[in-house]
């Protein structure tokens, strides 16, 4: 189907990510008009763990980047047909009397749940949990921090309401309703088959007092709600306007990458976070015997994504960019972070392939994916003397690359193709790399924002611009995809010499991993 052609029709994709709050004007054909964008803030605490963000302030932050978005496109309220809003993942976001925020919103970084996960995945239960969500259970989801609020904290959870993603209290504001989208209310507390909360998940759990904080499940390729008063004061637009809950932002950054067309692929975001993914019918998922990974319902009856899900991707590369900027702002050499991102490939043809063994474990919450284990740390083996800043650059991009191979092999056989995104994934040196390490051949698409892009999509399936999602698809995505850039055949053949050595590395520092974890202070919330 062709969309129609009428320039005055509008969509807007909402992409609230950890770094970076983007709105995105869309025509109905997919052509991005225009974007705004403000950054995202949120704080971190070492003495416990806490990763968290202050709620009504991320509202503001989205409602001052639609109206931004505003100034760019002539009559953007009268133009647009619908809103899709999605943000990053898991989290715990209380709301209680009048939708007040009960405390700041907990994010996917927040490590302070470490103790219950170890707890909850050491019993029995765990394992019918797992075989329901397809999810492992780690410090990030809304499972593991509720548990452990009732363990630690239980005033905040007699003062909630309501328990919300980030983009489920997005919505709210825009809408005044409380919902979920089938996603993440999936893979935290419900069965991917069903699409439906699950007892057995929330006992699993030991939720069934806190289960009235879970709000009903909504499908946003279906069902929308008009933008109430009170969002149209804030942004600017206009009231009435159809709002759509977008699927959680790997599944919509995913659709908008190209995850699913008329070819079977892969896909790999590289952001924040790295995730590898694949999708399939829900009768098609095999488990792993670890009780790792996500599976992630899609907006298209009966499909699902299986992932896996390294914690920690680009925040490697900011921290050994920051390496440089750091020393060279001591010198009195300030650079813009642009101009150290401009000098990878650079970097990457001045260095050695395979010299380095990094595991890219950085995050303070340690890893989830292919493994979980909060304690988990970044490592860097192989150093000598002769070894250069360039050195260092390259091992952790191919710490990356592995992390990916890692990740893949726990799903099965490794991908023929993966579609990739992500700013990251504008490094043709990230890009050959990331081939090597998996054996895959890689292809990107010309489109700057894919889950803004896929959360449109689903606004736009939404209210009938398109029959389905694969119809919106096949104008969407699949034009904007490049050739498939193929491995370098001898550097995949190092690559998979290495990758034994690193993930036996990786079992052998577990325990290193457990005597440098200090004592967590629990005297914080």
């Amino acid at each position: 189907m062709t969309a129609r052609a009428d320039p005055s029709d509008i969509l807007i994709g909402i992409d609230a990510g950890t770094s970076v709050i983007k709105a995105v004007a869309f025509d109905l054909a997919g052509q991005q008009l225009a974007v705004a964008a403000t950054p995202n803030r949120y704080t971190t605490r070492s003495t416990d763990g806490a990763a968290f963000q202050d709620m009504r302030r991320t509202w503001q932050d989205c409602a001052a980047t639609l109206r931004a978005l505003a100034q760019q496109v002539d009559g953007l309220a009268q133009r647009t047909l619908a809103i899709g809003v999605t943000a990053q993942g898991d989290g715990t976001w209380l709301v209680g009397v009048d939708n007040a925020p009960v405390t700041d919103g907990w994010i996917w970084l927040d490590a302070r749940a470490d103790a219950t996960v170890r707890r909850l995945r050491a019993r029995p239960e765990d394992a019918d949990r797992f075989a329901s969500t397809g999810a492992g259970l780690n410090v990030c989801q809304m499972g593991s921090q509720i548990a452990h609020m009732a363990a630690t904290t239980p005033d905040l959870l007699a003062r909630a309401e309501c328990a919300l993603h980030p983009k489920d209290y997005l919505y709210l504001h825009l809408t005044g309703v409380r919902a979920t989208d089938p996603s993440e209310a999936n893979f935290t507390f419900g069965d991917f088959r069903s699409r439906g909360y699950s007892d057995t998940v929330i006992a699993a759990l030991g939720l069934d007092a806190q289960r009235h904080l879970l709000p009903p499940i909504l499908d946003g390729s279906q069902i929308t709600h008009p933008l109430c008063a009170e969002a149209a004061a804030e942004t600017g637009l206009r009231a009435g306007t159809p709002v759509s809950l977008g699927y959680v932002d790997v599944v919509c950054t995913a659709l908008g990458a190209g995850l699913i067309t008329d070819q079977p692929a892969a896909c790999t975001i590289i952001g924040s976070t790295g995730m590898h993914m694949r999708a399939m019918r829900a009768e098609e998922v095999r488990l792993n015997h670890d009780r790792t990974g996500y599976v992630m319902c899609l907006p298209i009856p009966g499909m699902v994504a299986q992932l896996q899900s390294n914690m920690a991707a680009t925040l490697n590369l900011d921290w050994v960019l920051t390496l440089a900027g750091d020393l060279l702002a001591e010198f009195g050499c300030p650079q813009e972070r642009s101009a150290l991102i401009a000098r990878i490939d650079g970097w990457m043809a001045d260095s050695t392939p395979g010299a380095l063994l990094y595991h890219p474990y950085i995050s303070d919450a340690g890893e989830r994916g292919p493994f979980v284990n909060a304690a988990a740390r970044a490592s860097l083996i192989g150093l000598n003397a002769s070894h250069r800043y360039p050195d260092l650059l390259r091992g952790v991009i191919e710490g990356l690359g592995l992390a990916a191979r890692d990740c893949y092999a726990a799903m099965g056989d490794l991908p023929q193709e993966i579609r990739l995104t992500g700013g990251a994934a504008r490094s043709r040196a990230l890009r050959a790399t990331l081939s090597a390490a998996t054996g895959a051949a890689t292809r990107i698409s010309s489109r700057e924002e894919a889950g803004a892009a896929g959360a449109a999509m689903i606004a736009a399936t939404a209210i009938g611009v398109y029959p389905s999602l694969p119809d919106c698809i096949a104008q969407w995505v699949t034009p904007n995809l490049g050739p498939a850039e193929a491995p370098d055949t001898a550097l995949a053949a190092l690559y998979a010499q290495r990758f034994p050595l690193y993930r036996a590395a990786r079992l052998a520092l577990e325990p290193v991993w457990d005597g440098l974890t200090p004592e967590k202070d629990a005297s914080h919330v």
